[in-house]
């Protein structure tokens, strides 16, 4: 048997056969759907990525918001002292989130509660807790509480979500005696 040599000066297709190939790819269809994503990526995407940068600013801001209202309650638990010092849990809240200034709502207020029903009847005064706290293990608790707000606008105008959002947070401690 006789065993042929190939050419291996020429590997690739005919000219001829080039216009054939070409031609051919030109009449499938395969690549439709690659295109179809393309378009809706570039057509959907940048509002989606546009909304979730905004609500990322967002919800940034809301921790900022509890962050700060955290901040004043635990400047006033420290002592009664600065439980009563009002002035300074605010200043101690908008210290935590200087971005706001003074667009960042600060209320400061305490409250006495008796030790076995802390989350029942508050009393504004300690004599008023003293005399309803009755028994042995039951006696008056001072706490602070400080409540934060402020109006976020957003920077981008996304139909369908608001332009502006009022974030609230609200913490409690205990004061140390």
């Amino acid at each position: 048997m006789k065993v042929g040599r190939q050419n291996l000066a020429h590997s690739g297709p005919k000219p001829n056969s080039m216009r054939k190939v070409c031609a051919r790819l030109l009449r499938e269809e395969a690549g439709g759907a690659l295109v179809e994503v393309a378009l809706c990526i570039s057509l959907l995407g940048a509002p989606i990525l546009i909304g979730t940068v905004e609500m990322g600013m967002v919800l940034y801001d809301s921790i900022e918001v509890s962050n700060a209202a955290h901040a004043g309650t635990a400047y006033g638990m420290m002592s009664s002292t600065f439980a009563a010092n009002s002035s300074g849990m605010t200043a101690a809240a908008q210290g935590e989130a200087p971005e706001f200034g003074t667009n960042l709502s600060v209320t400061p207020s305490t409250y006495f509660a008796c030790s076995q029903s802390v989350a029942g009847t508050q009393y504004t005064t300690e004599s008023a807790a003293n005399s309803a706290c009755t028994g042995t293990s039951n006696h008056s608790l001072e706490f602070v509480q400080v409540n934060t707000s402020a109006t976020v606008a957003v920077p981008f105008r996304v139909p369908g979500l608001p332009t502006s959002f009022n974030l609230t947070a609200t913490s409690v401690m205990e004061v140390e005696e």
